[in-house]
């Protein structure tokens, strides 16, 4: 199972108005990180909110000199297609991504890609009523984020990756554990079947037809 985490960071809330600055994406294979990644920045061709500048830290400044959308567009699309898509409160990062093919005519949703899913609201199913921010999580997970000082897209992502493996590990066991039984079962079910098909009736003849024989073979031996 191929999977893609992925993060974004934004020049402020609410598209349109505001655009994509960054993007980092890590793939997963059969639950493990391959080591395969996406990562861009992105001239969003306007100012950065300060509230947004205050969480990564990242001036227009710094940005006017990277690509436009469009220019790593495509790169990102054949990254992320036919995986299943995570982020932690997806909404947000699918919302602004469509927001962005929507600004350079492509006709297309984030959602066509592949199956979103949203890790936060996994989370909040397994811990209700507690934080659930991916600082938090990491945390409660023991994954090692203290060298997070500021968001980034594919620092992010990565963690998030982590903290997905730890939290659904008890449900991969399950899974597993299910598979096992299914297989064995149908093993088991298999080997009946060939036992079965080995079993042999034996009938003795009689004393009577055991003579009719002996005749039979004395006239072959005439």
């Amino acid at each position: 199972m191929r999977q893609v985490f992925f993060d974004t960071e934004t020049t402020g809330i609410k598209p349109p108005d505001h655009r994509v600055i960054e993007i980092g994406c890590v793939e997963v294979i059969n639950r493990k990180l391959t080591g395969n990644h996406f990562h861009a920045y992105i001239n969003p061709q306007r100012e950065v909110d300060e509230g947004a500048f205050r969480v990564h830290g990242l001036g227009y400044d710094q940005l006017k000199d990277k690509p436009l959308f469009e220019e790593v567009a495509d790169e990102f699309i054949a990254f992320v297609d036919g995986a299943e898509i995570l982020a932690h409160n997806a909404p947000f990062d699918v919302g602004f991504l469509n927001s962005e093919f929507k600004h350079i005519h492509k006709t297309l949703k984030l959602e066509e890609l592949g199956k979103i899913t949203d890790t936060l609201k996994i989370a909040r199913q397994l811990r209700p009523r507690q934080r659930n921010s991916l600082d938090a999580l990491c945390q409660f997970y023991g994954v090692e984020n203290s060298h997070r000082k500021l968001h980034g897209a594919l620092l992010d992502a990565e963690l998030l990756a982590n903290m997905y493996l730890k939290m659904t590990a008890g449900q991969h066991h399950l899974e597993l554990k299910s598979t096992l039984a299914s297989e064995t079962h149908a093993l088991k079910q298999n080997s009946q079947a060939t036992d079965s098909r080995k079993s042999k009736i034996i009938v003795k003849p009689s004393t009577d037809e055991l003579s009719k024989m002996t005749e039979v073979d004395a006239l072959w031996d005439i």
